[in-house]
Protein backbone atom coordinates (compact mmCIF):
# COMPACT_ATOMS: atom_id res chain seq x y z
CA UNK A 1 0.00 0.00 0.00
CA UNK A 2 1.30 3.22 -0.79
CA UNK A 3 1.90 5.97 1.37
CA UNK A 4 -0.64 8.84 0.28
CA UNK A 5 -0.93 12.92 2.54
CA UNK A 6 -4.39 13.07 3.65
CA UNK A 7 -5.83 15.88 3.87
CA UNK A 8 -9.49 17.01 5.36
CA UNK A 9 -12.50 18.54 3.71
CA UNK A 10 -16.04 19.62 4.72
CA UNK A 11 -18.50 18.10 2.69
CA UNK A 12 -22.15 19.81 2.03
CA UNK A 13 -24.95 19.21 -0.39
CA UNK A 14 -26.99 21.39 -2.60
CA UNK A 15 -29.67 19.45 -4.17
CA UNK A 16 -28.39 16.15 -5.01
CA UNK A 17 -24.48 16.78 -5.09
CA UNK A 18 -22.18 17.00 -3.02
CA UNK A 19 -19.54 19.51 -2.64
CA UNK A 20 -16.32 19.51 -0.06
CA UNK A 21 -14.32 22.58 0.51
CA UNK A 22 -10.70 22.22 2.45
CA UNK A 23 -11.54 22.35 6.10
CA UNK A 24 -8.47 24.94 7.00
CA UNK A 25 -11.00 27.64 5.26
CA UNK A 26 -13.79 26.30 7.83
CA UNK A 27 -14.32 28.84 10.91
CA UNK A 28 -17.73 27.38 11.94
CA UNK A 29 -20.89 26.26 10.73
CA UNK A 30 -24.44 27.53 11.94
CA UNK A 31 -28.05 26.68 11.43
CA UNK A 32 -29.75 29.16 8.97
CA UNK A 33 -30.73 32.27 10.52
CA UNK A 34 -32.21 35.28 9.83
CA UNK A 35 -30.13 37.23 7.29
CA UNK A 36 -30.49 40.85 6.90
CA UNK A 37 -30.59 41.49 3.21
CA UNK A 38 -28.55 45.02 1.65
CA UNK A 39 -30.05 47.00 -1.45
CA UNK A 40 -27.78 47.19 -4.90
CA UNK A 41 -26.14 44.01 -4.14
CA UNK A 42 -25.65 40.92 -6.91
CA UNK A 43 -28.51 38.63 -6.63
CA UNK A 44 -26.53 35.89 -4.97
CA UNK A 45 -25.70 37.98 -2.14
CA UNK A 46 -28.31 37.00 0.86
CA UNK A 47 -27.26 40.08 2.72
CA UNK A 48 -25.22 40.04 6.09
CA UNK A 49 -25.52 38.44 9.82
CA UNK A 50 -23.78 39.62 12.83
CA UNK A 51 -21.59 37.26 14.07
CA UNK A 52 -20.21 38.35 17.45
CA UNK A 53 -20.26 41.86 16.65
CA UNK A 54 -18.90 41.77 13.22
CA UNK A 55 -20.46 41.80 9.89
CA UNK A 56 -20.39 38.91 7.73
CA UNK A 57 -21.43 38.43 3.93
CA UNK A 58 -23.73 36.21 3.44
CA UNK A 59 -23.79 34.30 -0.31
CA UNK A 60 -26.08 31.98 -1.60
CA UNK A 61 -23.75 28.96 -2.82
CA UNK A 62 -27.09 27.71 -5.35
CA UNK A 63 -27.47 31.49 -6.88
CA UNK A 64 -23.37 31.66 -6.99
CA UNK A 65 -23.43 28.32 -8.80
CA UNK A 66 -26.56 29.15 -10.95
CA UNK A 67 -28.12 26.45 -9.57
CA UNK A 68 -31.69 26.06 -9.50
CA UNK A 69 -32.88 28.13 -6.17
CA UNK A 70 -34.60 26.26 -3.34
CA UNK A 71 -36.17 26.73 -0.23
CA UNK A 72 -34.75 26.85 3.23
CA UNK A 73 -35.42 23.28 5.27
CA UNK A 74 -34.58 22.38 9.00
CA UNK A 75 -30.81 21.30 7.29
CA UNK A 76 -29.84 24.46 5.85
CA UNK A 77 -26.95 25.99 7.20
CA UNK A 78 -24.43 28.86 7.02
CA UNK A 79 -20.48 27.80 6.26
CA UNK A 80 -18.46 30.87 8.21
CA UNK A 81 -15.16 30.75 5.87
CA UNK A 82 -11.78 32.28 5.52
CA UNK A 83 -11.58 33.26 1.57
CA UNK A 84 -8.45 34.81 0.68
CA UNK A 85 -8.55 38.11 -1.73
CA UNK A 86 -5.16 39.11 -2.93
CA UNK A 87 -2.85 39.43 0.47
CA UNK A 88 -6.11 40.01 2.59
CA UNK A 89 -8.70 37.30 4.22
CA UNK A 90 -12.33 38.48 4.10
CA UNK A 91 -14.66 36.24 6.54
CA UNK A 92 -17.81 34.98 4.41
CA UNK A 93 -21.03 32.75 5.09
CA UNK A 94 -22.11 30.54 2.40
CA UNK A 95 -25.38 29.60 2.54
CA UNK A 96 -26.00 25.60 1.77
CA UNK A 97 -28.29 22.77 1.87
CA UNK A 98 -27.04 20.53 4.66
CA UNK A 99 -23.55 20.18 6.03
CA UNK A 100 -22.82 16.61 5.92
CA UNK A 101 -19.37 15.51 7.23
CA UNK A 102 -15.68 16.06 7.82
CA UNK A 103 -13.81 13.77 5.65
CA UNK A 104 -9.79 12.63 5.24
CA UNK A 105 -9.35 12.17 1.21
CA UNK A 106 -6.31 10.81 0.17
CA UNK A 107 -4.13 12.20 -2.98
CA UNK A 108 -4.79 8.80 -5.08
CA UNK A 109 -8.89 9.32 -4.18
CA UNK A 110 -8.52 13.22 -6.12
CA UNK A 111 -8.70 13.51 -9.72
CA UNK A 112 -7.61 16.91 -11.41
CA UNK A 113 -10.78 19.32 -12.66
CA UNK A 114 -11.94 18.10 -15.33
CA UNK A 115 -11.81 19.59 -19.22
CA UNK A 116 -14.56 21.36 -19.34
CA UNK A 117 -13.77 23.49 -22.31
CA UNK A 118 -13.00 27.20 -23.30
CA UNK A 119 -16.58 28.22 -23.13
CA UNK A 120 -16.82 27.03 -19.53
CA UNK A 121 -14.74 28.44 -16.31
CA UNK A 122 -14.18 25.82 -14.20
CA UNK A 123 -11.57 27.19 -12.30
CA UNK A 124 -13.50 26.98 -8.65
CA UNK A 125 -13.08 23.53 -9.16
CA UNK A 126 -10.08 22.08 -7.12
CA UNK A 127 -10.72 18.23 -8.23
CA UNK A 128 -13.10 15.51 -8.51
CA UNK A 129 -13.08 13.36 -5.02
CA UNK A 130 -13.73 10.11 -4.62
CA UNK A 131 -15.86 8.27 -1.39
CA UNK A 132 -16.99 4.85 -2.09
CA UNK A 133 -19.01 5.26 -5.40
CA UNK A 134 -19.61 9.00 -4.90
CA UNK A 135 -18.03 11.93 -6.81
CA UNK A 136 -17.20 14.74 -4.77
CA UNK A 137 -16.77 18.55 -6.71
CA UNK A 138 -13.81 19.94 -4.44
CA UNK A 139 -14.35 23.78 -4.63
CA UNK A 140 -11.64 26.16 -4.59
CA UNK A 141 -13.16 28.77 -2.03
CA UNK A 142 -10.87 31.75 -3.11
CA UNK A 143 -11.47 30.86 -6.98
CA UNK A 144 -15.55 30.80 -6.23
CA UNK A 145 -15.29 34.76 -4.74
CA UNK A 146 -12.35 35.69 -6.72
CA UNK A 147 -14.36 38.54 -8.48
CA UNK A 148 -16.33 39.31 -5.47
CA UNK A 149 -13.95 41.27 -3.38
CA UNK A 150 -15.72 44.67 -4.07
CA UNK A 151 -19.49 43.62 -3.23
CA UNK A 152 -18.39 41.64 0.18
CA UNK A 153 -16.54 44.48 1.14
CA UNK A 154 -19.39 46.87 0.57
CA UNK A 155 -21.90 44.37 2.20
CA UNK A 156 -19.55 44.59 5.02
CA UNK A 157 -18.65 48.05 5.32
CA UNK A 158 -22.97 49.01 5.14
CA UNK A 159 -23.82 46.62 8.11
CA UNK A 160 -20.87 47.86 10.45
CA UNK A 161 -20.94 51.56 9.98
Amino acid sequence: MSDYAFKQYLTFGLGREVFALDIGKVREVLEFTDVSSLPLTPDYMTGVINIRGHAIPVVDMRSKLGMEMAGRTVDTCIIILDVLFESDVLTVGVVVDSVREVIDLSEEAIEPPPNLGNSVDASYIAGLGHQGDEFLILLNMDSVFADEEDPLRRAMGAKAA
